[in-house]
């Protein structure tokens, strides 16, 4: 057995009303579809390499500590590997509205916490996958790793060798939990106090610096975010949209202004939202939104692991500022001085916080953020594998990603780079984001429009939008 961590607990924790906790995406492929049995014998086959998506949650009674991931002995690959099909041909929109009922749909905690559907009869020959996993269960770093059971270097790889035979472990009866939970609740303080000792030398940093970033995230909290209409009260239902563009644009535009890929990010993002703002009828001048940014505190000795290491920095979003070289020098400056205050060493400290805190207390928190406004969205952006991926011989296309909304939160963004390109998955509330494609659209002219400002030339994409 293994006990989630605080922060993996804290994500069940937040699962509340029409807030789903999974993490996903939409991979596209060169066709012809596979068929569905021959699929989901390739991912069996595979799973030995991620035991725990063969693993389920148990609860210990009384809530006296955090859950515990156990053999889920009723296993079936083909409960989680779905298959259905679009109307042929199909189109990206018919494609995007069926990935938001999919990621609308909250997966069951009496199973394995994932999903993957195959999609057939896409346009130009191609299929889909849809794929759902929990964020208890993995975080976007480590979720990168665990496409390994999926996809091959070449066209021609082998087929992956089967794993040893598998047999569940006895599942612990409830008296088994609940004295399992009770020593780790005696224990945590101990070790929350032994790790927050050592966590300043594993950052390379001093205490004093710390107590600096704990400060600075506290502050960065009490702040909160500026009123906004991606801030309200989110239902069950989803939509999903998305943009891709060419990698080099934004290496082009952060060497000519200096900076990085994710200040480049941040700044279409930006555009993007003042445009967004402009088109609600809203004026967005003197605003700056803030965006909840994850960052990876993983070790690269725990890369492939199962389980979150992820902590959180709030970036500002200059919607108030008109020209886009002047929005990109003002994220530019914010973000090298969130660096400079310790933001990250005090988000790292939080996280193990969750760790002693009881299961109630997360609650707590979680019913605390439902009526506080810390931020108006999440923007995260993982780096993703720069050469192709194939997939039982066909070529992968497109990796759009998906992030979860939390209550309050109308809209998440989420990047993935692969190939050379950048891909942008939005994700926003059915009802408050009925012009997420049109956001998709404004995203799309705000990397035009600071590559053509920055002198930079944006090559057309090699994907043609299909509508």
């Amino acid at each position: 057995m293994t006990r989630l961590t605080g922060l993996d607990a804290s994500f069940l924790a937040f699962e509340k009303d029409g807030a789903h906790m999974h993490v996903g995406s939409v991979l596209v492929f060169e066709g012809p579809a596979p068929h569905y049995d021959a699929f989901a014998e390739r991912i069996d086959r595979g799973l030995h390499m991620v035991p725990r998506y063969r693993q389920k949650l148990a609860f210990p009674p009384l809530g006296v500590a955090r859950p515990l991931w156990v053999d889920d002995p009723h296993f079936n690959v083909r409960y989680h590997v779905r298959h259905t099909a679009l109307p042929a041909p199909a189109s990206d929109a018919e494609l995007r509205a069926l990935a938001g009922r999919v990621f609308a749909q909250q997966l069951d905690r009496d199973k394995p916490l994932w999903e993957i559907w195959l999609v057939d009869t896409m346009g130009d020959g191609r299929f889909a996958l849809i794929c759902k996993t929990h964020h208890a269960l993995v975080d976007g770093i480590s979720g990168v790793d665990i496409l390994g059971v999926l996809f091959d270097l070449s066209r021609e790889a082998d087929e992956p060798e089967p794993g040893p035979p598998w047999s569940p472990r006895p599942t612990p009866s409830r008296a088994e939990l609940l004295a399992d939970g009770l020593v780790e609740r005696a224990i945590a303080p101990l070790k929350f106090a032994r790790g927050l000792v050592a966590a300043p030398e594993r950052a390379g940093v001093g205490a004093g610096r710390a107590v600096a970033g704990l400060a600075a995230m506290a502050a960065a909290g009490v702040a909160g975010a500026p009123p906004s209409p991606l801030n309200v009260r989110i239902g069950p239902h989803r939509r999903f949209a998305w943009v891709e563009a060419e990698l080099a644009t934004f290496k082009g535009v952060k060497n000519a202004l200096g900076g990085t890929i994710n200040d480049v990010v941040l700044t279409v993002v930006a555009g993007a939202l003042r445009a967004h703002l402009i088109r609600r009828g809203r004026d967005p001048e003197g605003v700056e939104l803030k965006a909840m940014v994850p960052i990876s505190i993983r070790a690269d000795a725990e890369r492939g692991a199962l389980g979150n290491r992820v902590a959180a920095m709030y970036a500002p979003l200059p919607v108030g500022v008109s020209g886009a070289i002047d929005r990109y020098r003002y994220v530019h400056g914010a973000m090298a001085h969130l660096k400079e205050s310790g933001q990250a060493v005090g988000a790292q400290a939080i996280t193990r916080l969750a760790d002693v805190a009881a299961p109630t207390v997360l609650d707590q928190a979680a019913r605390l953020q439902s009526r506080q406004r810390f931020f108006n969205l999440t923007v995260t952006n993982v780096p993703g594998p720069q050469l192709p991926l194939f997939m039982m011989g066909r070529k992968l296309e497109a990796f759009y990603p998906k992030v979860p909304l939390v209550l309050n939160t109308a809209l998440g963004i989420a990047i993935m780079s692969y190939d050379g390109r950048l891909f942008f998955g939005l994700l926003g509330d059915y009802d408050a984001m009925d012009d997420l494609d049109q956001l998709a659209t404004d995203l799309d002219r705000a990397i035009g429009e600071l590559a053509q400002c920055a002198g930079v030339d944006a090559p057309r994409r090699r994907t043609p939008v299909r509508t």
